[in-house]
């Protein structure tokens, strides 16, 4: 039996689990794409990667991520098909491509799409990515930006790009780090258990990810060599910095319109500040009530989100992001304001609010502009926050009791999070500091005790 063959037995056979649950949840999968719609194998860049190519006009490629594959944009591709070109690839080792062993660099995958847009007669395409691939799909665009028109990128960083170093930072990102034949041996025939940590921690409830479609992604993951590619694309992430940077420092950021989307119980709003360490135009999209499986949780939302942006003419790129992430020039303009939801409430700080309102339920982002030799005692946030530090030095720290010795000295572009509930302190010294502040409301401050003096010298 061909290696093809045995996957396909395995999805078989998730395809009958989730028969067994009931027709309800079997038309739920959401993984099987319009009979228009051809498979081909193409081979490029050393392997063979399983491709579905439908419709017609201007070419789209579609790229899956970590717990999916390629079946994940199902309800797009039948969407974009009435105007475009879709052309949609399992990754290198991933769904039904050929199993794999090295490569993984997301570097070298781009080159594996490149040579897929080649093979379909393809020189251009706009690119939509979720999770990893949003890696491959920066590398492509950064790489080959005449092949690239417009990117959207969805819920997940890019190795390298903006804050990377900070967000491996958070615990909920353990799984970068797991891998291994040791973590093979472990997960082997225990691939659903592994893969429902994720559905169900990364999503705004796990009910949303259908049962019809755990099923079938944990088949194809269990078959041969899946588990390990899936490794493999996690254990190529400090090459995929290091290619990155040094790409970054040698030909600056990517000009071509990007569509950054997080899910409003996920990313959110910080998606558009991630994108914007590597890319000078940038347009935010928060979909509300999706964690990170945007279109298992929320397709109709997300395919229209998409859509739209790829309809849209494309204005050209003034070097900066757009308005949901303004510059410190633009915002110094902006009306200020004193203590809202979500602030310190500390006298001196002013409060640019720059997107929603935290008082109320949806995605915000403001600023604060603390003055020097200020203090804002321990508190709590009932909402998670992301925070960019704009200009100045900002001293930030974890705890119930603001202290130098456990602070960090934050400056311009630094960033750092505050999970809901986690009490945590910051402070000025002889400079003032103005930082950014994103999450989705309604937010709130709770002190750990009465504002203290400021921190000692």
């Amino acid at each position: 039996m061909t290696l093809r063959s045995q996957i396909r037995r395995f999805a078989l056979a998730g395809a009958a689990v989730a028969a067994l649950a009931g027709p309800a949840a079997a038309a739920d999968a959401g993984t099987t794409f319009p009979q228009d719609f051809r498979t081909q194998e193409v081979a490029t860049n050393g392997t063979t990667l399983h491709v579905r190519v439908g419709g017609k006009g201007p070419a789209v490629v579609l790229l899956h991520g970590f717990g999916d594959t390629g079946d994940m944009w199902t309800p797009l591709a039948a969407d974009l098909a009435r105007d475009h070109t879709v052309i949609v690839p399992d990754l290198r080792g991933l769904g039904l491509s050929a199993r794999a062993d090295k490569g993984f660099e997301k570097a070298n995958q781009a080159e594996d799409i490149a040579g897929v847009m080649d093979a379909l007669n393809a020189p251009r395409a706009d690119v939509v990515a979720h999770d990893i691939g949003n890696m491959v799909a920066y590398a492509l665009a950064s790489r080959h930006p005449e092949r690239v028109t417009k990117l959207v990128l969805m819920d997940a960083p890019v190795p390298g790009v903006g804050p990377w170093e900070e967000v491996l930072k958070n615990p909920l990102l353990w799984h970068f780090r797991f891998g291994g034949p040791d973590m093979e041996r472990l997960v082997a025939g225990r691939e659903r258990i592994y893969l429902d940590r994720f559905w169900n921690e990364f999503s705004a409830s796990p009910k949303n990810f259908p049962e019809a479609t755990r099923a079938h992604y944990a088949a194809l993951y269990a078959a041969p060599g899946r588990m390990h590619a899936a490794f493999g694309q996690f254990a190529a992430f400090d090459q995929d910095a290091i290619d990155n940077r040094a790409w970054l420092a040698g030909h600056g950021k990517i000009a071509m319109p990007v569509l950054a989307i997080g899910g409003g119980a996920s990313f959110g709003p910080m998606m558009a500040v991630v994108t914007g360490g590597g890319a000078s135009n940038v347009e935010e999209r928060v979909i509300p009530g999706s964690g990170h499986w945007l279109m298992e949780e929320q397709p109709a939302a997300t395919v229209a989100a998409i859509h739209g942006f790829l309809d849209r003419p494309a204005a050209p790129s003034d070097g900066r992001v757009t308005t949901q992430a303004l510059s410190l020039e633009q915002t110094q303009a902006a009306p200020m304001a004193g203590a809202g939801a979500g602030t310190s409430g500390v006298a001196g700080i002013r409060t640019v609010l720059l997107q929603g309102d935290p008082a109320k339920p949806g995605p915000y982002a403001l600023e604060i502009h603390v003055p020097a030799n200020t203090t804002i005692a321990a508190h709590t946030h009932r909402d998670d926050r992301f925070a960019t530090v704009i200009s100045g030095t900002w001293h930030f720290g974890y705890g119930d009791t603001p202290s130098a010795a456990s602070a960090k000295a934050l400056t311009a572009g630094g960033f750092y999070t505050e999970p809901k509930g986690a009490a945590h302190f910051a402070f000025t010294r002889d400079e003032p500091a103005v930082v950014r502040l994103t999450g989705v409301g309604p937010s709130d401050t709770t002190y750990a005790a009465a504002p203290a003096a400021p921190a000692a010298r």
